[in-house]
């Protein structure tokens, strides 16, 4: 602290130091009242997403900080440098490029901005009761009515284990069973995402409605061995085909009526497993891709950003940009020597496009981080790889669900194509259905947006736990 050379006297002096008193006293307990989960929204026009900064005290004075987004599904993101007065508050973010400027208003309330790569939102705070919690009401608690076993499923195909939970009714059997499929990304037996638990909410449906149900850890995730990054759907089917070895050798399954349910991705790693394997006795594909996944993905990236308030000829323009980074993926099969090319193609096309070399070289580094070599057999794959080869495939009873407002995999392309296709190879047990209002998690939604799950609270609406259980029932 400054040091002060009074000449004014006893009086003077006494009063300065009641003032630094005060000050330092004020400043003390400021830091201490920040302590907590501060609540705020980033407006962005169609898109408004939470964020929650979780300041906690450590030592005598400092203040440490990690940040939540909800609606993103990411948590306790470490943050940097926190600096607060007696007024403001700021707070660094190294590892998203952001930063946080606010003022302080009162014990509970935070006027500020924030700021992310260049852009800037205005962010106010308020101070939450306690940390912040997702109300999701579906969830289901225990005690249940029904048994659990925690299983281990061997994939000899890979010399690999995969780890999960079957649920089975209290008494009876042997039961008619489904195996839950994750959609894309290394995902737990629940199929985490945005706060939501799918995969428990519907394994109890189910099994409350006298259906076993054996969901498992994706390879590497959870207690599930193997290494995620280097699986491709056609591997990952090999999975889904261990799980249903498995279960005919349970006691307490009937090894006819064991069937696969897949979100997503899952739906097409379910047709695969079905075309290879006469024992399926059933699908439910739950927004399953029925065109290429090079179709699914422009589609998609349109409606998201569409919907996102992002004008046509950029929409445009992020196409013919990305069809050109797919077509070098598809055509280069040395991964290493893609990533390089996909880098140099996308950075000539920032240097088209005016961009700064600090901009180019950041931008070329996010795209890295992202999209990088490790991503391609997956990616390759899931380009090029037509579903309706493997639905001509399939005998099985199929029963094919999407959303009306689905815009990661539109219902109004896919559900025509896997009918289409199971009816060309000849299979006519086949029941589609577009369900209005509901997105790709099959939530009740205004928008569709992915940015919404983690807003709604509801995980999966009841009408689809309904279909599906009612028809996989009605089986013969």
């Amino acid at each position: 602290m400054k040091e002060y050379r009074l000449k004014s006297g006893i009086t003077l002096s006494i009063l300065i130091i009641l003032v630094l008193i005060t000050f330092n006293t004020f400043a003390q307990v400021n830091r201490r009242n920040l302590a907590g989960s501060w609540l705020g929204n980033i407006e962005t026009g169609a898109i408004t997403l939470r964020i929650v900064f979780n300041i906690s005290l450590t030592g005598a004075d400092s203040l440490a900080a990690t940040l939540d987004s909800p609606d993103q599904g990411a948590k306790n993101i470490p943050l940097g440098k926190v600096t607060a007065t007696s007024d403001s508050l700021k707070i660094e973010a190294p590892l998203i490029n952001g930063r946080y400027a606010g003022q302080i208003t009162s014990d509970t309330t935070i006027t500020g901005t924030w700021t992310q790569s260049g852009m800037s939102f205005p962010v106010n705070l308020r101070k939450l009761p306690s940390g912040f919690s997702l109300n999701r009401p579906q969830e289901p608690r225990p005690p249940f009515p029904y048994r659990t076993e925690e299983v281990t499923i061997p994939n000899m195909k890979f010399n690999i284990y995969l780890s999960g939970t079957l649920t089975m009714p209290e008494n009876g059997g042997p039961f008619p069973a489904a195996i839950l499929i994750t959609g894309s990304g290394p995902q737990n037996r629940d199929e985490t995402i945005m706060g939501h638990k799918p995969f428990l909410v519907l394994a109890d449906y189910l099994t409350r409605n006298g259906i076993a149900v054996l969901r498992y850890d994706d390879r590497g995730v959870g207690k599930s061995q193997g290494v995620y990054a280097e699986a491709t759907t056609a591997d990952l089917a090999t999975d889904a085909e261990a799980a249903v070895e498995f279960l005919k050798k349970h006691e307490n399954i009937n090894t006819s009526a064991i069937g696969l349910i897949g979100h997503s991705e899952g739906g097409l790693i379910a047709c695969i497993t079905a075309a290879a394997n006469p024992d399926v006795a059933f699908i439910v594909s739950l927004a399953g891709p029925g065109v290429k996944g090079e179709e699914i993905l422009f589609r998609q990236q349109a409606d998201i950003a569409r919907l996102s308030g992002v004008k046509e000829p950029i929409i445009k323009q992020n196409a013919e940009i990305n069809r050109k980074l797919y077509n070098i993926v598809k055509k280069e099969t040395d991964d290493f020597a893609a990533e390089e090319k996909v880098m140099t193609t996308y950075a000539k096309i920032l240097r088209k496009q005016k961009k700064s070399p600090q901009e180019i070289n950041d931008l070329v580094l996010q795209l890295r981080n992202s999209f990088g070599a490790a991503t391609y057999p997956w990616f390759r794959y899931f380009l090029t790889t037509d579903p309706a080869e493997f639905w001509k495939k399939v005998k099985c009873p199929v029963l094919a669900l999407n959303g009306e407002k689905d815009t990661q995999i539109a219902a109004d392309i896919n559900l025509p194509a896997i009918e289409s296709a199971l009816r060309t190879g000849g299979n006519t047990n086949i029941k589609s259905m577009k369900i209005p209002e509901l997105n790709h998690l099959f939530q009740h939604c205004k928008t569709g947006l992915p940015v919404e799950y983690g807003q709604i609270e509801e995980t999966m609406s009841p009408e689809v736990l309904d279909i599906i259980a009612s028809w996989i029932k009605s089986l013969k």
